[in-house]
């Protein structure tokens, strides 16, 4: 019981963070969000200690190796994007187009959001992370729609539609796990509790945890922005602030995915790894030639980083579907290495925004030359995302590989990672003409710009350093990650 109160700070800090947007100004609102954020990070730390010797329970509340984990993940992307947001917000009252009461919903609805996600990976409780889950999708869908023009109430509508019958899904599907608890002799609350689950697996009914399996596959992975439900995560992210995007994209997607990697413990003792590993490479293939097709067409560069977030889920997919312990690293690396990295190119491509008033690509040319510090932040972010060393990706996607051909798999190696070099050529050309290329024979109507700052870019900077850091050396991560791995593959 020691440790209890690292479960709680995750939620304090930012409902106090909240509450202190509803009662200050906006730079000191925005500031304590960045303080909020950066005390999630620390209390992942703190609880990475604390579980070496075992889980800390309190109430609904639980964690573990993966909680730890994932609450780094929620931590570092959160201070990216909450810091991002302090100048973004300073940049819209520079431009004429933010106001009090707006900045104050935005900073408020932000904190939620990251409370909703912590409470996600710190229940215990399937159901009670169900809720959170759904909780994300009502505070984002106001997030999305921001900025009330017709593009984004639009992206907003799409997004609350699809991502509903998403987690309609897997409420179905978190019916069926709790059917088969109290078939199994559950009862109350301890009927959805994983810990209770995991312990009691053998006992489970295998056709509703068949069922179950499917469901939650489609639910969780709607929220995570796999194929086939993923046409909500291009508009919403294209529309929404561009630090929202950054936390959508770097830390929500995988914080749905949790959930899958959550209930793929229960679902293998129950039937083995087979099934859940045939529904995952269907999905993480269709999803990675889902997004290839589309980076190839792109005229958006947000629109680009959005279903570059599909591909990147993809193969977070193949990598769960592969199943083993070296696979599952690789795995819980690539989602810290993506968020990271997400972050700063989404937090980059609002200030390009900024700096050129079109979220054309064809509006975007010769950035170097105009605004070099943000191209070459913007263009390390792209190389980050593309998997090159010496950022973390690169070792994520070899883990992937090697894991994947080690298991047997090598015809899914071998589509999903040709899919991955034609997105590399994509995004490598679409980057390319921003960065370097020559300027649009037909601009965009003028709009008000507005010079990036020198201190706007010093979040990018801090994401970027972690990127490289992580594909240098994991250093302390390392034992927590394997540690991660095996509370998902017990016994393996």
């Amino acid at each position: 019981m020691t440790g209890t109160p690292a479960l709680y700070v995750p939620l304090a800090a930012p409902a106090a963070a909240a509450v202190i947007s509803a009662l200050t100004s906006r730079r000191t609102a925005a500031w304590a969000g960045v303080g909020a954020a950066a005390s999630i990070l620390a209390a992942g730390a703190w609880l990475a200690d604390l579980v070496r010797s075992g889980p800390v329970v309190a109430g609904l509340l639980r964690a573990d190796a993966l909680t730890a984990f994932m609450l780094i993940v929620i931590g570092a992307v959160a201070t990216i994007a909450c810091w991002a947001g302090v100048h973004h917000l300073a940049d819209e009252a520079t431009a004429g187009t933010g106001n009090a009461a707006t900045d104050r919903r935005y900073l408020i609805l932000v904190q939620l959001f990251i409370a909703a996600m912590s409470l996600a990976v710190l229940a215990d409780n399937l159901g009670l992370l169900w809720v959170a889950v759904e909780a994300t999708t009502i505070v984002t869908a106001f997030l999305v729609g921001h900025r009330r023009n017709r593009a984004s109430v639009e992206a907003a509508w799409k997004y609350v539609v699809l991502c509903s019958i998403g987690i309609a899904i897997a409420f179905l599907g978190t019916a069926c796990v709790y059917a088969a608890a109290v078939a199994a002799g559950a009862h109350g609350s301890a009927a959805l509790n994983w810990t209770h689950l995991t312990s009691q697996a053998a006992s489970l009914d295998p056709d509703l945890m068949r069922l179950a399996a499917g469901l939650l596959v489609l639910g969780f992975g709607t929220k995570a922005g796999l194929a086939p439900m993923h046409a909500w995560l291009p508009d919403a992210h294209s529309q929404a602030p561009a630090p929202v995007s950054a936390l959508m994209s770097g830390v929500l997607l995988s914080v749905a995915f949790y959930a899958i990697l959550r209930y793929k413990t229960i679902t293998d003792a129950v039937l083995g790894p087979g099934y859940i590993r045939t529904l995952l490479l269907i999905t993480a293939l269709a999803s990675l030639a889902v997004a290839v097709g589309l980076l190839v067409a792109q005229r958006d560069y947000k629109r680009m980083l959005a279903y570059s977030s599909i591909e990147h889920m993809g193969l977070v997919a193949l990598g769960t579907a592969t199943g083993s312990r070296l696979a599952i690293t690789a795995v819980l690396l690539h989602v810290l290495g993506h968020g990271l990295s997400k972050a700063v190119a989404f937090c980059g491509a609002g200030q390009i925004l900024g700096a050129t008033g079109s979220p054309r690509l064809a509006a975007v040319r010769g950035l170097a030359a105009r605004h070099p510090a943000l191209a070459v932040s913007f263009g390390l972010a792209l190389l980050a995302l593309l998997g090159l060393p010496p950022f973390s990706l690169f070792a994520s996607e070899l883990g992937i590989a090697r894991a994947g051909l080690a298991a047997g798999q090598g015809w899914a190696i071998a589509a999903a990672f040709a899919l991955v070099l034609v997105a590399f050529a994509a995004v490598a050309r679409h980057g390319g003409g921003m960065l370097l290329g020559p300027p649009d024979p037909t601009p965009d109507p003028p709009a008000r710009t507005i010079h990036p700052r020198p201190a706007a870019l010093a979040p990018l900077v801090v994401g970027l350093a972690a990127a490289t850091a992580l594909g240098i050396s994991l250093g302390p991560l390392q034992e927590l990650l394997q540690a991660a791995a095996t509370t998902i593959l017990p016994g393996r």
